[in-house]
């Protein structure tokens, strides 16, 4: 499997491009996997239905399953999260992985980058393993630069430099 993260700021544009890679990836007859780092709490499940009761009465596990799909959801007592190692693992029938988020942890990852305002620097400065940029905006860099709108160019670069 191929993981890529996809990085940079709010509002840049990461979840489109992570979208648009998602399409032509599929279009290849490729299966996709992605991982989201929420920086907040959140819900999966609807309230009032049999599961949310389960979790509500204390499962500290629940597999919600049909014909379609099926989910896991686990209730985390210590408030430390999983790895992105751990998640990594979960995934398993994809050919290629794109994370959103995760941004420092060790793995190779594209930035989207937007320049908003004159104290918007780009992360690859910062941050470990960035290994290309995804810009409409002059940057200086020795890294590989693609325009926002050039997916397929970015699903090359991902296929032919992020190691199985």
């Amino acid at each position: 499997m191929k993981v890529i993260g996809i990085v940079g700021l709010k509002n840049s544009g990461k979840t489109t491009t992570i979208k648009d890679l998602i399409k032509y990836f599929n279009s290849k007859k490729l299966v996709v996997g992605t991982i989201k780092h929420a920086h907040h709490n959140f819900e999966i499940d609807k309230e009032g239905t049999d599961s949310f009761i389960h979790r509500q009465s204390g499962a500290q596990e629940v597999i919600i399953s049909s014909s379609k799909r099926w989910a896991k959801i686990e209730e985390r007592t210590n408030k430390k999260e999983r790895s992105l190692k751990y998640l990594i693992k979960k995934i398993e029938r994809s050919d290629i992985l794109l994370i959103e988020g995760f941004k420092k942890d060790n793995h190779k990852k594209i930035e989207i980058y937007r320049k908003v305002d004159t104290n918007n620097k780009p992360l690859y400065t910062k941050l470990k393993n960035v290994v290309a940029i995804v810009t409409n905006d002059k940057i200086s860099t020795k890294l590989p630069i693609f325009k926002l709108e050039e997916i397929e160019k970015i699903a090359r670069f991902i296929l032919n430099n992020c190691k199985k």
